[in-house]
């Protein structure tokens, strides 16, 4: 039984599924995380689960259809049975606002307050949570980009761990593929810039070392747009990165930022008379095709992708489109790359929790995770633990040319590097 994606207040959501639906208890109540037979969350008929998700933000930028993408995958699970015979029980996502106080207090809301057994989706910038749903041993799922996903035993990335502590591995498709665009990385700079934050910081260092790794000169390496606000002005950052290959322009300019940010940035780039490459990680969503000054300013970048594009003929691509249309309301809505990492956050929840068998609990949620696998996902194949320290190493490139999105490097597996 899904529930309105944000709910007005747990106790009446509570009333209503109890009035609806009569499934929301079988008269067993949450116990502590993990007890046999009474775990938190979990029901005779359901699994209650929530999601973390940057709704809203300061800049605009939207990370909303996440929630839409996992709702999906719910939808399927229960049309199928469930898990294990259970239900799942999707509350819907929080909106953190990509405020690490709002983090916080909605994973406090959903644990405390909402009694879930996992969060799946988790989707910001900033997941100051992470240490509160690790202590209280709660099953998190997420798109892998943050040093909270690298490392717990209860926080998982749907693609594995893309910044990892040393001991890691770094995921190369975007190095590699760039330098595939470029007829090979030898001999050819790169200009990498991110926002001046803790996870545009830590970008900076694991992307830095990528590209090198591949054999790029990296001429330019800095987080240094402010992260509160989009800069009315470009010209100091496109001054600096014009001049930072021994005093002319790098190859390929990498941005580590969002939407708003990358927009300013390449129509200065643009503007400026810049030719060479340019490539973020995030501007993969026809939504953004609708403006014309949107549009054009993308036009001609790669963009990253660490999924199958949606442009894929894989069958699994196929029923992932059909997956979203059922959770529209059977309405065609333009897709996004927020949407698959939605769907993808729960459908590892889904597939491990129905490895663990009917006796869902912590522990056994657990121990199924330990040896978990299967392959040729819409990520590629999947593992655990190993996707808690290292990255599942595959992805894309696509480009924007002419108001479409073009496949220009394909989805493919390729071998990570050590993380120093």
């Amino acid at each position: 039984m899904l529930r309105p994606i944000r709910t007005l207040a747990a106790a009446a959501a509570a009333l209503a599924l109890v009035s609806a639906c009569n499934s929301a208890s079988n008269g067993s109540s949450p116990g502590k995380p993990g007890a046999a037979g009474n775990s938190r969350g979990v029901s005779a008929d359901s699994i209650k689960v929530g999601g973390i998700v940057s709704m809203t933000s300061a800049s605009g930028y939207s990370k909303k259809d996440t929630d839409l993408g996992a709702k999906a995958r719910y939808l399927r699970a229960n049309a199928e049975g469930g898990i294990n015979g259970r239900k799942i029980d999707y509350l819907g996502a929080e909106d953190d606002g990509q405020d690490p106080a709002k983090n916080m207090a909605a994973a406090r809301k959903l644990v405390q307050q909402d009694k879930v057994f996992a969060v799946a989706p988790m989707s910001s910038v900033t997941f100051s949570g992470a240490d509160f749903l690790e202590q209280e041993k709660v099953p998190t799922f997420g798109w892998g980009t943050l040093p909270s996903f690298c490392g717990p035993k209860y926080i998982y990335g749907f693609n594995g761990c893309l910044v990892p502590s040393p001991g890691g591995t770094l995921n190369q498709t975007w190095p590699e593929g760039i330098g595939r665009l470029l007829g090979g990385a030898q001999g050819k700079s790169v200009a990498v810039i991110a926002n001046d934050s803790d996870a545009g910081k830590f970008g900076i260092r694991t992307f830095q070392q990528g590209f090198a790794a591949a054999g790029f000169k990296v001429a330019y390496a800095k987080a240094s747009v402010p992260a509160t606000a989009v800069p009315s002005d470009w010209s100091a950052y496109v001054k600096d990165i014009l001049e930072s290959n021994d005093g002319k322009a790098p190859d390929a300019v990498v941005s580590v930022m969002q939407t708003p940010n990358n927009i300013g940035l390449f129509t200065a780039l643009k503007r400026s008379g810049y030719r060479g490459l340019l490539s973020d990680p995030t501007d993969y969503d026809p939504g953004l095709l609708a403006k014309d000054a949107t549009r054009q300013a993308l036009d001609g970048v790669h963009v990253l992708l660490q999924f199958q594009p949606f442009e894929s003929a894989d069958p699994k691509m196929d029923r992932f489109k059909a997956d979203i249309k059922a959770a529209a309301g059977g309405q065609e809505v333009p897709l996004n790359m927020h949407m698959l990492t939605g769907y993808m956050s729960a459908d590892l929840f889904v597939s491990i929790a129905r490895k663990a068998g009917k006796e869902l609990t912590v522990e056994s949620f657990q121990a199924a995770a330990q040896g978990f696998s299967d392959t040729g996902t819409l990520v590629g194949d999947r593992s655990e633990p190993k996707g808690q320290k290292d990255s599942f190493g595959c992805g894309a490139l696509v480009q924007l040319r002419g108001g479409a999105y073009e496949v220009s490097v394909p989805f493919s597996c390729r071998q990570p590097i050590p993380f120093k």
